[in-house]
């Protein structure tokens, strides 16, 4: 008889329906899987053939066909492992498929029959119980990434062997009892806080700006005036993920294999360092079977890019759409899978090659032509897309030496949430989740401006001949210093502190 099994093909964070389906002839021997499956689906057939030989059933020496349905899809990965078993299984008789009704079914097999992870498991979760579904069938491995879905019943099994049994009513698979946000989102400790960090106060005014509005920064100075260990110490002072955007963050690193097996739920907002000698393909996306690169991988977090200017040119012209959209589409020969990148970008790069053009101490040894050819490396279109541009500069002796107690990361945390919170309550029913996100249209609506804060914007805009999409920019940048100050309504000083974060020294290309 022919057997029908439902499982899922998870590509992108948009997993695609697959249904299984086996038949048995009595003829010559053989095992054919067909319905456009890569290697890791080809090579399923010599796994499924050693586990269920070694788990006890028997392999028909008959002809087998697996089909793959729909056949004009690409199906990618090992998780058909288990369903392509459970169909020879139940086509051959010696499992029962009743228990299986509104079941959909993922999971590797080794060759003794065990069950192994799979990637995309909460995405594969979600999708059952958008499409009716009822129980998820899946590697006990993976029990709690899925049990993050309500609505849904999680049946984890160890070993093909325990499933057959379970078919046959013989045994009862373990309960799992859901997690929620709260049972994993403890407080974190981080080696560094803003307590340990002298001076720069206005760095670090500039940093709790962009943790509350989620806005782009450029730190500039020279070497050893703190700006890397700024950056570094930002990521604690963000705000927490709402369990929205724990789920979405959860589901692109579960996708691209990065989910720690001892952690089923991302917690703490992503913070990716990379090296200026990253490949487009891994910052952005792609491969053979398109996968998250680390501007997804930064989503609803931080992207650090130290040494800003010595990126590739084409690699800082591709991050230009994400850091507008907050999306990544990557075109390949099997398709097109667009990604999320909600990502706040924090950059630091020196003002010259040598990094001494603004230090008062040390003499800049670059020619003027270096100097120039340097700057340009940073094309006005993406410092257009940066909100804030700070100056860092060497401290002084004295400064370091201070025994003043910095303010630390925990206080200045407590108002980044505050100021978190209120757009969050701002922007229920909306697409948003931070000021930076809000749309030209929707200004009007989010960021009511005071009469007299509207004419210094306009004057500033005149003076400092700033485009259009800065101008939104410094709107939406004062917003949350606003939030940051607990008002409804954007006020002078809202804009005039905005205002301060756009002019920036003679060593960068004006905007």
């Amino acid at each position: 008889m022919i057997c029908k099994i439902h499982s899922v093909s998870v590509t992108s964070l948009s997993p695609e329906l697959v249904e299984i389906e086996a038949d048995i002839l009595r003829s010559l021997p053989s095992f054919s899987v067909v319905g456009l499956g890569d290697t890791a689906v080809q090579e399923s057939k010599e796994r499924v053939r050693s586990a269920i030989k070694n788990s006890g059933a028997i392999f028909p020496a008959h002809k087998i066909t697996v089909n793959l349905a729909p056949g004009d899809t690409k199906k990618t990965g090992p998780s058909f492992d288990l369903p392509i078993a459970l169909s020879i299984l139940i086509s051959s008789g010696q499992a029962i498929p009743d228990k299986l009704d509104k079941t959909l079914v993922v999971g590797e097999l080794s060759l003794d029959g065990k069950l192994r992870h799979v990637n995309g498991v909460l995405p594969i979760a979600l999708f059952a119980r958008e499409h009716g579904f009822t129980k998820l069938l899946l590697p006990k491995v993976d029990a709690l990434e899925a049990s993050l879905v309500e609505g849904i019943e999680i049946l984890p099994a160890e070993t093909l062997q325990q499933i057959v049994s379970y078919l046959a009513g013989d045994v009862e698979l373990e309960k799992i009892t859901p997690l929620h946000l709260s049972d994993l989102q403890k407080d974190i400790h981080y080696d560094t806080d803003m307590a340990m960090i002298k001076g720069q106060e206005h760095a670090k005014r500039a940093l709790e700006i962009a943790a509350a509005g989620g806005h782009n920064l450029l730190f500039n100075g020279p070497p050893g005036s703190g700006k890397t260990l700024l950056a570094r110490t930002f990521r604690t002072i963000l705000p927490k993920l709402t369990l929205d955007e724990a789920l979405e963050v959860t589901k692109i690193y579960s996708i691209a294999g990065l989910l720690p097996a001892d952690k089923p739920l991302i917690t703490e907002r992503p913070f990716r360092v990379i090296h200026h000698s990253a490949s487009a393909i891994s910052i952005v996306g792609g491969g053979k079977t398109p996968s998250p690169g680390e501007i997804s991988l930064a989503h609803k977090g931080v992207l650090f890019m130290d040494e800003f200017p010595e990126f590739p040119r084409n690699v800082l012209e591709i991050i230009r759409q994400p850091l507008e959209d907050g999306e990544i589409t990557v075109s390949r020969v099997q398709g097109t899978v667009t990604f999320p990148a909600q990502f706040t970008l924090i950059a630091a790069m020196n003002p010259c090659p040598c990094g001494f053009l603004t230090d008062p101490d040390k003499e800049c040894s670059c020619l003027p032509n270096q100097i120039v050819k340097y700057q340009k490396k940073i094309s006005g279109p993406i410092l257009d897309r940066i909100d804030m541009f700070v100056e860092v500069p060497r401290l002084k002796v004295d400064k370091l030496q201070t025994k003043i107690e910095a303010e630390s990361s925990e206080k200045i945390r407590e108002r980044v949430q505050y100021a978190r919170d209120r757009q969050t309550r701002r922007f229920q029913g909306t697409p948003y989740s931070n000021n930076k996100e809000i749309k030209q249209k929707d200004l009007k609506t989010f960021c009511p401006v005071q009469e007299e804060a509207e004419m210094l914007l306009k004057q500033a805009t005149t003076q400092m001949q700033l485009s259009g999409r800065s101008y939104f920019r410094i709107i939406k940048l004062a917003r949350t210093i606003a939030d940051l100050d607990g008002q409804d309504i954007i006020q002078t000083s809202h804009i005039a502190e905005a205002l301060q974060y756009r002019k920036k020294d003679s060593s960068l290309p004006s905007v």
